[in-house]
C-alpha cells in the first residue's frame, strides 16, 4: 500500500508540462498582443456559436498554487466574453445547506444551462488537494476520492458539459516574487492573502500535491492543461487558447475513460442477486377488513419512527415506480397521511422542462434531495432514463447504457450522506392495468388521469418489461436494494410498502443504537 508522498504516482506528461511552466516562459510584448487582440475576437465569436448551437455547456475550472495570478485571469474572462452568460462559481468552505448534503451537491445546484459558461473557482478538487499536502496521506482515501471525481468529471462530460481544467504555475522563485511585487504597491496588496505567504514555506509539498492530483484525474477527454503563469501575457495567451479550444469542442457520449495510476472502480455498483418481474406472485391478497385494521396501526407507527430524535441527522428517500396505473399514487397518500406535511415533499417527476433538458439529466433530481430530517417522495425518478428514454429511443443505447452506473453512483453519494433510500416497483399484470385504465376513463373523478400517452406505453408493454429487468438486474445493491411489489390488489401492495419503509428504518434506527 501507498503510505508516502513519495511513493505517488505522477504522470510523465504531468511532470514535463509542470517543469516547462516552470522555466516561466515570455512572450515578445508587440507580438503577444496581437495575438492577444486576436484571440479576444475569436473567442467572443466563439461563444456566440457556442451559444446558438446550445448542445453543451463550458466548465472551467481553475486551480493551482496560490499565487499565480489566478484571479486575474477569472477577470479577464469575464471581461474579453459577454458577461451575460458567463457564471463565475466561487466556493470557499461548505456552510449549511451545503455542508449538510453530499459533497458534490453544491456544485450540481449551479451546473451552467447548455450554450451557457460557468467558471468554477474553489472546484471538488479542493478535498483531494488537501488529502494529498499531508505528511502521510492515506491512499485508500485518496483513491475513493479521487473516483468520485471521475465518476461525476465523465458523468458531466457524457451529458452535456464540456469540462476544462486549468493549473496555473510558475517556478517557486517567480511565485516569490510575485507576491512581493503585489505587496509592494498599496492598490495591490489587498490581494494577497495568508495562503499566498505559506505556500512560500510549503511550495515543493504543494506542488507535489499539484502533480499527483492531476495526474489521478488526467483523462484524454477531459485533461489538464497547465498554464505558465509567471508572465501576465503568456499567462493570458495561454488561458484563452485552452478556452477557445474548449468553445469548438464537439460533444461525445460514447467515450469510456482509463484509469493509468489507480484501480478502475467496479463496473457497477450492483452487489448481490439482481431482481426479475417474472418471480412476481401476482395472486396475493389482503381482505380489505385486515386491510382496514393494519393500515392505521403502520401509519402510526411510521408517525412515532420519523418523529424520533435518530432522524433528525438522517433524510428519507423514496422512490416509487411501476406501470402506469400500478397506483403509485395510492401507496404514498397511505405513507403522507402519517407525515407532518412540513417534513415531506412529494414530487412527481413528468417530462423534463426546458430549464431541466439545458442540464444532464441527473441535475433536476439533485435539485430535490432532501435535507436531514427531511423526506423525499418520488413519484417517478431518475430511472427514467432507462426506461422511458431508452424505450422510446430518446437517447442513444451507449447514453442509457452509462446510466446504470451513474444512477447507481447517485444513490451511494446519497447513501454515504446519510439517506435512507428505498426504491420501490409496483408491479401489475396487462390484464390487470387494462381494467384500470377503464375503469378510470368511466371514472369523473380519475379520468384525468388517463392519457393518450399511458395506452402508448401499453403498445410497448413488452419493451418495457425487458428494459425494467435490465434495470432491476444493473441497480439493484446492497445498499439501494429494490423492493417488488404485487400491486394487483391495491390494499396488499399499501401495506407491503408501509411494512417494508418501517423494517428499513427499524434497521436503521438499531444501527444508531
Amino acid at each position: 500500500m501507498k503510505n508516502s508522498p513519495d511513493s505517488f504516482p505522477i504522470s510523465p506528461h504531468i511532470a514535463a508540462s509542470l517543469e516547462r511552466a516552470e522555466a516561466d516562459p515570455v512572450i515578445d510584448e508587440t507580438t503577444g498582443l496581437q495575438q492577444a487582440q486576436l484571440l479576444r475576437l475569436q473567442l467572443l465569436k466563439a461563444q456566440y456559436a457556442h451559444l446558438r448551437r446550445a448542445n453543451q455547456a463550458l466548465l472551467i475550472v481553475i486551480a493551482g498554487i496560490d499565487g499565480v495570478g489566478k484571479g486575474r485571469c477569472i477577470n479577464l474572462l469575464n471581461e474579453w466574453m459577454d458577461a451575460r452568460y458567463v457564471h463565475t462559481l466561487a466556493f470557499g468552505e461548505p456552510e449549511a445547506p451545503a455542508s449538510l448534503m453530499p459533497p458534490l451537491w453544491r456544485y450540481w445546484q449551479h451546473m451552467p444551462a447548455k450554450g451557457t459558461t460557468g467558471i468554477v473557482f474553489g472546484s471538488w478538487y479542493r478535498p483531494l488537494f488537501e488529502l494529498l499536502k499531508k505528511k502521510r496521506p492515506d491512499w485508500k482515501q485518496v483513491e475513493a476520492v479521487t473516483h468520485a471525481i471521475r465518476d461525476f468529471e465523465t458523468t458531466l462530460s457524457r451529458n452535456g458539459v464540456q469540462v476544462v481544467k486549468l493549473w496555473f504555475h510558475m517556478s517557486k522563485q517567480a511565485q516569490q516574487a510575485h507576491i512581493d511585487g503585489l505587496l509592494a504597491n498599496p492598490e495591490t496588496a489587498w490581494q494577497v492573502e495568508s495562503l499566498d505567504f505559506k505556500v512560500r514555506k510549503k511550495f515543493d509539498r504543494a506542488r507535489r500535491a499539484g502533480a499527483v492530483a492531476m495526474s489521478l484525474t488526467h483523462e484524454p477527454r477531459i485533461p489538464w492543461q497547465i498554464v505558465p503563469s509567471a508572465h501576465d501575457l503568456y499567462r493570458v495567451i495561454s488561458t484563452a487558447q485552452a478556452v477557445l479550444k474548449g468553445l469548438r469542442k464537439r460533444p461525445s457520449s460514447t467515450w469510456r475513460p482509463v484509469y493509468p495510476f489507480c484501480s478502475e472502480p467496479p463496473v457497477s455498483l450492483s452487489c448481490i442477486s439482481p431482481v426479475s418481474l417474472d418471480g412476481i406472485d401476482f395472486s396475493v391478497k389482503l381482505k380489505k377488513a385486515d386491510y382496514q385494521n393494519q393500515l392505521p396501526v403502520l401509519q402510526g407507527r411510521l408517525a412515532r419512527m420519523l418523529r424520533d430524535t435518530r432522524f433528525k441527522n438522517r433524510s428519507l428517500v423514496l422512490v416509487f415506480e411501476g406501470q402506469d396505473a400500478a397506483g403509485k399514487g395510492g401507496a404514498i397518500r397511505r405513507i403522507t397521511a402519517a407525515l407532518d406535511a412540513r417534513q415531506y415533499r412529494a414530487i412527481p417527476i413528468s417530462a423534463p422542462t426546458d430549464e431541466e433538458r439545458a442540464r444532464p439529466y441527473l441535475w433536476r433530481f439533485w435539485r430535490r434531495l432532501p435535507k436531514p430530517g427531511r423526506i423525499a417522495i418520488f413519484d417517478r425518478s431518475w430511472y427514467g432514463r432507462v426506461l422511458v428514454e431508452r424505450v422510446e429511443s430518446f437517447i442513444e443505447p451507449l447514453q442509457w447504457e452509462h446510466a446504470y452506473d451513474e444512477i447507481n453512483q447517485f444513490e451511494q453519494q446519497m447513501i454515504d450522506n446519510g439517506a435512507i433510500v428505498i426504491k420501490f416497483w409496483l408491479a401489475i399484470t396487462k390484464e390487470e392495468q387494462l381494467e384500470r385504465f377503464h375503469a378510470r376513463r368511466k371514472s369523473p373523478f380519475k379520468s384525468f388521469k388517463i392519457t393518450p400517452e399511458d395506452w402508448r406505453n401499453r403498445r410497448k408493454w413488452d419493451a418495457y418489461w425487458v428494459a425494467t429487468n435490465d434495470m432491476l438486474g444493473r441497480t439493484h445493491t446492497s445498499l439501494g436494494p429494490w423492493h417488488l411489489v404485487s400491486a394487483n390488489d391495491k390494499h396488499h401492495a399499501r401495506i407491503t410498502v408501509l411494512e417494508t419503509v418501517l423494517a428499513r428504518l427499524e434497521t436503521e434506527f438499531r444501527g444508531a443504537g
